[in-house]
C-alpha cells in the first residue's frame, strides 16, 4: 500500500485547510486510515482515525470539534478538514494504514505511511 499526502500550506489562524491521503496499490489490505501530525522537536501524535467499513471515527481531544476526517472509498482516498486552526496545530501531517481493523492512536500500531505534508498556521 502506498500512501500519498497533499493538502498542507499556510494559513492563518482561523483559517481552514483540506488534507488528502491516496492510497494505492493493495488497498484491499488496509483497513483504518489514520492522521498524525509531528511539530518541530515534539514526538509525533494522533490526530484522528477513519475505519474503512462503516466509517468509525475517533479524534485526538486536541483536534475534536475542529477537524473532520473522512473518506471515499471509490477514490480511495481519506481526508482531513481542518477548521478554526491555531498556531499550535502547526506541524508536518502523516496519513497511516493499519491492515487489522481496530480504531488505534498509537503509531506503532499502523502499517503503512505517507511522505507527510507540512501545516503552518500563522497567529
Amino acid at each position: 500500500v502506498q500512501l500519498q499526502a497533499s493538502g498542507g500550506g499556510l494559513v492563518q489562524a482561523g483559517g481552514s485547510l483540506r488534507l488528502s491521503c491516496a492510497a494505492s496499490g493493495r488497498t484491499s489490505s488496509s483497513s483504518d486510515m489514520g492522521w498524525f501530525r509531528q511539530a518541530p522537536g515534539k514526538d509525533r501524535e494522533f490526530v484522528a482515525v477513519i475505519s474503512w467499513v462503516g466509517a468509525s471515527t475517533y479524534y485526538a481531544d486536541s483536534v475534536k470539534g475542529r477537524f473532520t476526517i473522512s473518506r471515499d472509498s471509490a477514490k480511495n482516498t481519506v481526508y482531513l478538514q481542518m477548521n478554526s486552526l491555531k498556531p499550535e496545530d502547526t506541524a508536518v501531517y502523516y496519513c497511516a494504514a493499519r491492515v487489522v481493523a481496530g480504531l488505534r492512536v498509537h503509531a506503532s500500531d499502523y502499517d503503512y505511511w505517507g511522505q507527510g505534508t507540512l501545516v503552518t498556521v500563522s497567529s
